[in-house]
């Protein structure tokens, strides 16, 4: 029990200090024209076609694959996942907040949801994605560098950079910059990530 509030308190502090910049900066520069949680992209998605579904059942499925793969070559070394490893069954619901609460919607609100919308809106959508994708990845590959090597660390930059990339087209192209396709797709791939080490490693 004290994982899963470990999990819940951790969760808060991540949305909070993840939500901190975009809200102070949407309340001086934004709040009289629209919502926060419109602002950002939290926001329903109207218009649900087959091509927005498929999109999100692929990047996931990548996603998926590439971190096992990730993990497994990882194997040791002390990672976001690493607390769960060898807890199986106790280690479902604290993976689930870790899934969707403490990395999932911190990190949409402000990569996806914060940085792509401004960038994207000062020098277009193709490099604001791509300097989003790249913070993205190294956010998650620059930690791994005295650990791991430059090589190892460098792949995964390249990677979730990749997938970065892939999330805020699906988001700002195919569902009219709503956030929640990239958090689904975070959140499964990070709820399968963390189902892996309990059982698996």
């Amino acid at each position: 029990m004290s994982l899963v509030i470990n999990k819940l308190i951790s969760s808060l502090i991540q949305i909070v200090l993840f939500s901190l910049i975009p809200f102070v900066y949407w309340y001086f520069k934004v709040r009289k024209n629209q919502k926060f949680t419109e602002w950002i992209g939290l926001k329903r998605i109207k218009r649900v076609d087959k091509t927005l579904i498929l999109s999100i059942f692929i990047v996931t499925i990548i996603y998926l694959i590439i971190g096992i793969i990730l993990l497994n070559s990882l194997s040791g070394v002390n990672n976001a996942t690493s607390e769960f490893a060898g807890l199986r069954f106790k280690a479902i619901l604290p993976i689930i907040i870790y899934a969707a609460l403490n990395t999932a919607l911190p990190e949409e609100i402000l990569f996806r949801g914060f940085a792509l919308k401004r960038l994207v809106s000062k020098i277009g959508f193709n490099n604001g994605n791509l300097i989003q994708s790249i913070l993205f990845g190294l956010v998650h590959g620059v930690m791994f560098f005295p650990i791991v090597g430059v090589l190892k660390s460098l792949l995964i930059i390249f990677v979730t950079g990749c997938i970065a990339y892939a999330m805020g087209y699906i988001n700002e192209k195919l569902s009219e910059g709503s956030i929640i396709p990239s958090f689904i797709i975070h959140t499964v791939s990070n709820l399968v990530a963390g189902l892996y080490v309990a059982f698996f490693l």
